[in-house]
């Protein structure tokens, strides 16, 4: 945990503030049981009113400066621990965008979100705790033990006594805390899995009538995280009145073993009240460190979760001598091409290889896991290939910036995936710096333009999230604009077509040769009628290449596509 305090050097500066507030406030508040000795033992007994006075308003003064230290230190270490979040937040974040799908599938979304928000919390509370008592609290045991030693030395055998059982005491509900604090972040990463599939599943779960199922099944992973916090302020709550029952005991022994001094004048009656505070202020702030100490546990198992997210090194990663300064052209080869998923039996795809060259459109088409999405994800380099190579003008993929390859590429993804916000900035998306005519243009050839001007703001209209408020073929036309803005070498559709009728679906591909007719266009379908005109046509069975050609050459030479085409056309369409 302490390993990711480095990110408050910042603010260094203003630790060593709260250092020199906290050090202030700790010597006035051991200040003042002297001056109140000194007022009892000298200004009562010998009835001087002026003395009184103004060892009053000294201790007034005193109580007063510690005043403001303790306000000054809070605003300090709310503002160290609310930087050092921010901060570490913002690392985890940027690291976590670094990722590539790999690191996700490992770690996954819904820990990722925890580890971002809730863990983090639980580690800057700690740290605000530590500002505020760990500095404070050992000075307080440190100046108490030695003022109580001084007002006193045979009467500190009680604090000798109390202590080891007071320090007894926390150790044993610390030992029964510790790993329930540890199981809590790990059940709550399971709530907020449930949570969120919930959430993003909402439509499913309720056309198959499964509301009532989820309901036991977030009722099951909330109660089990409640059980354990249950648990575990059972067993916290004990410490306080134990604490509490500890300090009073003491206090009675004090003033038993006081009182028989004060009779045999070892000790004035001012002192021993001045001692009977020191003792307070040691077992508090003792039971203060142990009230600090048991939410260490908890937030040294959420800087464990934190750091094992800022350690994980991407899989893919630039490399050290990456190229940037060939020139885009829009040739894309695949050259024996191998490749499996983390953990999978099989290879997704093996041995595949073919070309798509700027300028043609080259189709992909096969069965459901026939490696189609796979060979998308290899060219954008989401995942790098085992075997083979990718590649795009005549250089591996694994030779460019990461950045400077997917600039050169233009990706409709399978799914459309819109972002909050107006649908200028959603098609912008694909190029921040396209004029207001470029993003007509694309949104015209994607054929988006007419239901964009049937929305009430038009192309200032604000999508909801997810893009909730518009339909399927409405969101890909959507995700197609924000490709085409972009204007690259190639461009990637991944069963782009799919939400779209057969009318809009061939207005668009038409639309689409005039505008791109100089780029590679790698067109990944389920409709045979979307790729019969492709130049180039790859069918794909079970991660191997069964046939290139044209829609004429397959029919006659790869059995796999006829099935394909027999399946959905007529023998007049197909021919």
């Amino acid at each position: 945990m302490f390993k990711l305090f480095r990110y408050a050097k910042p603010y260094r500066a203003w630790v060593a503030v709260v250092v020199v507030l906290m050090f202030a406030q700790a010597i006035g508040q051991l200040y003042l049981p002297t001056l109140m000795a000194d007022i009892v033992d000298t200004g009562v007994v010998t009835g001087d009113t002026a003395f009184i006075w103004r060892t009053g308003a000294l201790m007034l003064l005193v109580a007063a400066a510690g005043m403001l230290c303790n306000v000054f230190a809070g605003y300090f270490s709310s503002r160290i621990a609310s930087g050092f979040g921010r901060i570490v937040r913002g690392e985890v974040f940027a690291h976590a965008e670094r990722f590539s799908l790999q690191e996700f599938d490992r770690i996954g979304t819904a820990s990722l979100i925890t580890r971002t928000t809730n863990d983090i919390t639980q580690v800057q509370q700690v740290l605000f705790m530590m500002l505020r008592m760990f500095l404070s609290a050992p000075l307080m045991i440190a100046g108490g033990i030695i003022m109580a030693v001084s007002k006193d030395a045979k009467l500190s055998l009680v604090l000798v006594a109390v202590i080891p059982i007071l320090v007894g005491a926390i150790v044993l509900i610390a030992s029964k805390g510790v790993p329930l604090f540890r199981a809590m972040q790990t059940k709550l990463d399971k709530l907020n899995l449930v949570l969120r599939e919930n959430l993003t599943g909402i439509r499913v779960i309720r056309a198959f009538n499964r509301t009532e199922r989820e309901r036991v099944r977030f009722a099951d992973a909330n109660s089990d995280l409640t059980d354990t916090a249950i648990r575990v302020t059972r067993i916290m709550s004990v410490m306080f009145p134990v604490m509490l029952l500890i300090l009073n005991l003491s206090i009675v022994a004090i003033m038993w073993f006081g009182s028989v001094r004060v009779d045999d004048n070892n000790i004035q009656v001012g002192d021993l009240m001045a001692f009977i505070q020191y003792a307070s202020q040691i077992l508090f702030s003792l039971t203060m460190v142990s009230m600090m100490f048991m939410m260490v546990p908890r937030a040294s198992a959420s800087a464990v979760r934190i750091h094992e997210v800022l350690g994980m090194k991407p899989v893919i990663a630039d490399a050290a001598d990456a190229v940037s300064g060939v020139k885009p052209q829009g040739n894309v080869e695949f050259k024996n091409v191998t490749f499996s998923y983390p953990g999978a039996e099989q290879p997704a795809v093996r041995d595949i290889s073919f070309r798509a060259n700027a300028g043609e459109m080259t189709a992909i088409i096969g069965g459901t896991g026939s490696g189609k999405s796979t060979i998308v994800n290899l060219l954008l380099r989401f995942y790098d290939v085992e075997k083979g190579s990718v590649l795009v003008d005549g250089t591996d993929v694994r030779r460019y910036t990461q950045e400077n390859l997917r600039s050169r590429i233009g990706f409709v993804p399978q799914k459309a995936v819109l972002f909050t916000g107006t649908v200028m900035e959603n098609i912008r998306f694909g190029n921040e710096n396209a004029s207001a005519q470029e993003v007509e243009a694309a949104a015209a050839v994607a054929q988006a333009s007419e239901f964009i001007g049937e929305l009430k703001e038009g192309f200032d209209s604000i999508i909801a999230q997810g893009g909730a408020n518009l339909s399927g073929g409405q969101k890909q036309r959507m995700s197609i604009a924000r490709a085409l803005v972009r204007k690259p070498p190639i461009y990637v559709f991944d069963d782009s077509f799919s939400a779209l009728d057969y009318k809009t679906d061939a207005k668009l591909r038409a639309a689409l040769q005039e505008q791109v007719s100089d780029a590679a266009l790698i067109v990944v379908a389920q409709r045979v009628s979307t790729i019969m005109n492709a130049d180039r046509i790859v069918v794909l069975d079970e991660g191997a290449v069964a046939g290139i050609g044209t829609h004429k050459e397959l029919m006659q030479s790869c059995s796999v596509y006829r099935e394909i085409v027999s399946s959905q056309l007529s023998e007049e369409e197909s021919a």
